[in-house]
């Protein structure tokens, strides 16, 4: 049998991480259109299509192979983007958890920079890690996306490799086309040092109020 995936909530200073719902949907259409420069190669939805988009999310959740989040700013209690697990494995007996990947990421213009994406990812790598007990966390990208590599690696994941024609591009004007991926990782035996560094950058961020 496959690992169901199933993410509780997640709460720490800065971000609150609940499960995906229809009612987040209306904070996340005004949360995508703040400024749009940041999602060239990120799957974004515009306004417009945020409903179908929580749709298509718990379409994806209900076969058990996603756990979609939206992210909660706790300073405003607004939803200001969405998260996820992703692409759960099981190596070595069907009920344990061995991989899972952090993915469908996106934060409004607002949000990036205050620590949130830090803390979101502290939550999420702290549950897969101590909670399911799984032996690596993977993170990808298109390979072009420079801000998104520079903040997958900023949150302590190694760079493990370019991955050709690997996943559908986001990018405009691309649709049809695979893309290039660039893929990270976390390790269990680096999650404790990760963790150090991650702590210590989210009370940064909660020190400057």
């Amino acid at each position: 049998m496959d690992h169901k995936l199933e993410g509780p909530v997640l709460e720490g200073a800065l971000v609150r991480l609940e499960p995906l719902e229809h009612r987040h949907a209306a904070e996340l259409a005004v949360a995508a259109e703040e400024n749009r420069g940041t999602y060239e190669f990120t799957w974004v939805p515009r306004a417009g299509e945020v409903e179908d988009y929580v749709t298509a999310q718990l379409a994806r959740a209900a076969t058990g192979r996603l756990a979609p989040y939206a992210q909660i700013s706790l300073l405003t209690g607004r939803a200001v983007g969405a998260t996820a697990y992703w692409e759960p494995r099981c190596w070595l007996t069907d009920d344990r958890l061995d991989a899972v990947e952090v993915g469908f990421t996106w934060l409004a213009a607002s949000a990036q920079g205050t620590g949130i994406n830090a803390e979101a990812k502290l939550l999420l790598f702290r549950h897969a890690f101590e909670k399911w007990g799984v032996s690596r966390v993977d993170l990808k990208t298109d390979a072009r996306n420079d801000r998104s590599r520079a903040a997958i690696q900023s949150v302590g994941a190694r760079f493990e490799g370019v991955l050709r024609s690997w996943s559908r591009s986001w990018a405009p004007g691309e649709d049809g086309l695979l893309r290039d991926s660039a893929i990270f990782s976390i390790t269990a035996a680096e999650w404790l040092e990760c963790r150090g560094r991650l702590e210590e950058r989210v009370a940064r961020f909660v020190a400057r109020g």
